[in-house]
């Protein structure tokens, strides 16, 4: 049982890791925050990484209502969020670190609220965070589970935060070869993550099929 929820909280932090990629944001981050002080540099990431955390929850737990309303089933939305997985994986593999792209005369106007849109939504709480968030939950079929994967994504922010804070010392640290090496490796593993998504959806479909063609 220990080592079963060993390996599902370890599957958690890798995805989550990989998906929010708070190495890829933190580049971004220093841009938009750039005018900030160190106070109001603090208080945005502190504020956008718990904004992303309570919006990844809220979607992990209404994420079967949702389904219910509009007639998905999970393994569909297992296919599709292998799909967006892969795509995620390929741009960071080719070291495109984020499609949300800030013009430099855009940032004074929305540095207010940055920390919400787009530092929280969509950058760290994306499509595949949230899509990963879903199908980790249903995943989840113990109160056990369910808190490995509270208390996995919990570390993970707060990391992000952590990253963020000291995004100055690290990009200065790993310098321009370094982030890209580090980019490339974390999407390597969203894309292995993504087949692996994508077939423990499709395997039930395929089967059901078979199963309906055999009678």
């Amino acid at each position: 049982m220990i080592g079963e929820l060993l390996g599902f909280g370890l599957l958690c932090f890798t995805s989550f890791f990989t998906l929010i990629n708070p190495l890829g944001i933190m580049t971004i981050f220093m841009t938009m925050t750039s005018t900030l002080s160190d106070v109001d540099r603090t208080r945005t990431a502190k504020k956008a990484t718990v904004a992303a955390m309570i919006t990844i929850l809220a979607f992990a737990f209404s994420g079967q209502l949702l389904f219910k309303f509009f007639g998905i089933s999970v393994n569909s939305f297992r296919i599709v969020g292998g799909v967006i997985f892969f795509m995620m994986g390929l741009d960071m593999l080719n070291a495109r670190l984020t499609s949300t792209k800030i013009k430099d005369s855009e940032v004074k106007s929305y540095v207010n609220n940055i920390a919400i849109t787009p530092l929280a939504i969509p950058m760290i709480c994306g499509p595949g965070a949230i899509t990963n968030a879903i199908v980790l939950m249903e995943d989840a079929h113990s109160i056990s589970h369910k808190l490995v994967l509270i208390l996995t994504l919990t570390v993970v922010m707060l990391l992000t935060y952590i990253i963020l804070y000291s995004s100055s010392k690290i990009v200065k640290v790993l310098g321009e070869t370094g982030n890209n090496v580090m980019m490339r490796l974390m999407g390597l593993i969203v894309m292995v993550i993504a087949v692996e998504f994508f077939f423990s959806g499709l395997r039930p479909i395929v089967t059901d099929m078979l199963q309906f063609l055999v009678k």
